[in-house]
């Protein structure tokens, strides 16, 4: 039996089926995050700047890819382009079970789980990009918002279910703790995707005479609404790169649960709020998410405990929730139906180029300034992403 898009269920419907495939990618994303930066700079012994990097690379990975994913999503259409994201997730999988494996040769392993990071970064930007597409087919151009946000709920909810699962697995006795369970069952999530896609019918990409937008004018379109999400992207990468560290480093425990409550507040904002784009305008809704995100990175920064250290956390989701969405719709939409891939494809990079970038400068930060710096750093970042935004709203173009 084929699923298809029938005519008489509800938008919801339609996007809830496929927006499965990315949920299951999220969850093999977030499995590592509470344990990754830890094994690189415990059990293998190097620094917070490399542990940084080591989480960053799947950002570069995503940024490298997203280009041939919007090009193939507009040219063969979105099925296909989700698929070699599952693909890719599965080799991830196995990588980083075999990083785990050799935690004993250090540099090998480290060599396998940078391999591992790249992989998984290209799972992330075809999957995502493929899936949003698909959905935007599925329950019409009315309904990208809706298609955006559930992309996301499902995004940073698999983030936050994985993050304790990974955890959790890692405590988990020799020859099977560490990395390896992890590993495994991130290569076991998405081969169930793949034995389920086939059961869904694909959509065809929209027929034009026009030239393709390059993807050097699509990056121009959505300059500034890119400007601003990778703004407030830094304070996604702050908690996500070195939430772990900075619990490990005060001795606390709970850092998986802090980094459950950043996005099951996310989560829960995207569910009950995502509406306000449509009922606001995507500019205003943005520039409240920065604030917000800015008093969360703030509290984490000026007052160090554990208290603190959950508000801040639940603050940064909620902050974060809904800033892909409220300027993606308007980035989406520029470059019109035939090229939307190549306009979510550039928006995205901004987001993907934030966190990469992130770990090359965070880790840094706090070696030589600590923890506080590099949170009061984020929340600067964030700032100023509402100042970006504010000038769209100024502009009558955006208003």
């Amino acid at each position: 039996m084929v699923i298809a898009q029938t005519s008489d269920s509800s938008p919801i419907r339609k996007v809830l089926s496929v927006v499965l495939f990315n949920l299951l990618v999220y969850i093999v994303i977030g499995m590592p995050n509470a344990v990754l930066t830890i094994f690189v700079h415990t059990t293998l012994g190097y620094s917070t700047t490399l542990a940084g990097l080591t989480f960053a690379l799947q950002y570069v990975a995503t940024f490298a890819a997203r280009s041939s994913a919007g090009r193939l999503v507009d040219k063969i259409g979105p099925k296909p382009v989700v698929i070699g994201g599952l693909l890719s997730c599965v080799c991830s999988g196995l990588l980083m079970g075999w990083a785990g494996a050799l935690q004993n040769v250090p540099s090998a392993s480290l060599g396998i789980l940078l391999l591992s990071r790249l992989f998984l970064g290209w799972a992330e930007s075809w999957t995502a990009t493929g899936v949003i597409i698909w959905n935007i087919h599925r329950a019409g151009a009315e309904n990208t918002a809706l298609a955006i946000s559930w992309n996301g709920i499902c995004s940073y909810g698999g983030i936050a279910l994985g993050a304790p699962i990974g955890a959790v697995l890692a405590l988990l006795p020799a020859p099977y703790g560490g990395l390896v369970s992890v590993g495994g069952l991130s290569a076991a999530l998405p081969l169930l995707g793949l034995a389920l896609i086939g059961f869904y019918q694909g959509a065809q990409p929209h027929p034009s005479t026009e030239t393709p937008v390059s993807f050097r004018k699509a990056l121009r379109l959505v300059l500034w609404h890119g400007s601003a999400l990778a703004a407030g992207s830094i304070g996604f990468a702050a908690i996500s790169s070195f939430l772990a560290l900075y619990y490990a480093a005060h001795h606390w425990s709970g850092a998986a649960t802090a980094l459950a409550v950043f996005g099951g507040v996310f989560v829960c904002i995207r569910f009950f709020f995502a509406a306000q784009i449509k009922r606001r305008g995507g500019v205003f809704v943005a520039i409240v998410s920065l604030l917000v995100e800015t008093v969360g990175l703030v509290i984490i920064g000026i007052f160090p405990s554990h208290t603190s250290a959950l508000l801040g956390a639940a603050l940064t989701g909620a902050g974060f929730s809904l800033l892909f969405p409220a300027l993606g719709v308007l980035a989406v939409n520029k470059a019109g139906p035939h090229n939307r891939g190549a306009a979510l494809s550039a928006y995205s990079i901004f987001l993907d180029l934030a966190i990469a970038c992130s770990g090359f400068t965070l880790g840094p930060i706090i070696e030589f300034s600590g923890y506080p710096a590099m949170f009061l750093t984020s929340a600067a970042c964030c700032l100023s992403g509402a100042v970006i935004s504010y000038m769209l709203k100024r502009a009558p173009e955006h208003s």
